[in-house]
């Protein structure tokens, strides 16, 4: 079995601040095998934000991948959103913006959708969708990381990302087989409706930090991988409560190159 942790939008800057502590001991007793943050780490991607972010990540006593989120580049310093977006982050987060974890049998590639010409919306070019499905490894269950969704509930009213059917498509088609994603603070998991069927699972998560109370909750999820079969652990912590309840549990499957959920 290999197990991940998977974090989204910490949003630190506008943080949870009573939060950070359970959030640090839940991860670290999950004795994660890899810990993978799908972008958002700060809530303006401002220098003391990355300082709160960084000194975070740095607790986290499992190796670690991030991506980063549409609110880690400046939002009202337009000059430097199109010439140095990424400054700040790569000064304290990590150089290297679409990392590879490679644990056990599961390969993680991180992509970067972040649009710095459309702030929120986020992309996926052509040539970021070449270098994932080219660095697919028959032998893994590969994983996409990146904080825009792929695919989206008909009520969501943001844009989906550019670039996302044909990515959805070409992903499935070449193997990639989960996507973990983030952005909208709303949890949902479940197998795409693609071309070739429902053969991607996505994990959107929801904020794992963020104290925007009409959020409710936030959460993080813990997946394990044992053979065809994947249990995912929600953790929840309601808006109302001091910490996280119990997690709920998901199961689904992989039969014939389709995911099922179980029971």
């Amino acid at each position: 079995m290999t197990r991940l942790v998977h974090l989204s939008d910490l949003h630190f800057g506008y943080e949870r601040e009573t939060l950070i502590y359970p959030l640090l001991d839940r991860v670290n007793q999950a004795k994660a095998d890899l810990v993978v943050v799908t972008g958002d780490l700060t809530h303006r991607g401002r220098s003391a934000q990355f300082a709160q972010a960084a000194a975070f990540l740095r607790q986290i006593e499992a190796p670690m991948i991030a991506v980063p989120g549409n609110h880690d580049i400046p939002l009202y310093k337009l000059a430097d959103r199109m010439t140095k977006p990424y400054k700040r982050y790569r000064r304290a987060i990590a150089q290297n913006m679409e990392p590879v974890g490679h644990v056990g049998n599961l390969r993680v590639q991180g992509v970067n959708s972040v649009d710095p010409m459309a702030w929120q919306r986020g992309v996926l070019t052509a040539a970021q969708m070449r270098r994932v499905v080219q660095g697919i490894d028959p032998d893994c269950i590969n994983i996409a990381a990146l904080h825009h969704p792929m695919q989206q509930r008909p009520e969501v009213d943001k844009a989906l990302m550019r670039g996302a059917p044909e990515a959805l498509a070409l992903f499935e088609l070449q193997g990639i087989q989960v996507v973990l994603t983030g952005h909208l603070h709303i949890w949902s998991v479940g197998a795409f409706q693609g071309p070739e069927g429902r053969g991607i699972l996505q994990v959107q998560g929801g904020t794992a930090l963020c104290a925007r109370e009409s959020d409710l909750q936030n959460e993080f999820a813990v997946l394990d991988f044992d053979g065809p079969e994947l249990i995912i652990q929600r953790h929840i912590a309601p808006m109302d409560e001091r910490g996280f309840r119990d997690p709920q549990i998901i199961r689904f499957a992989r039969i014939d190159r389709r995911w099922r959920k179980l029971g």
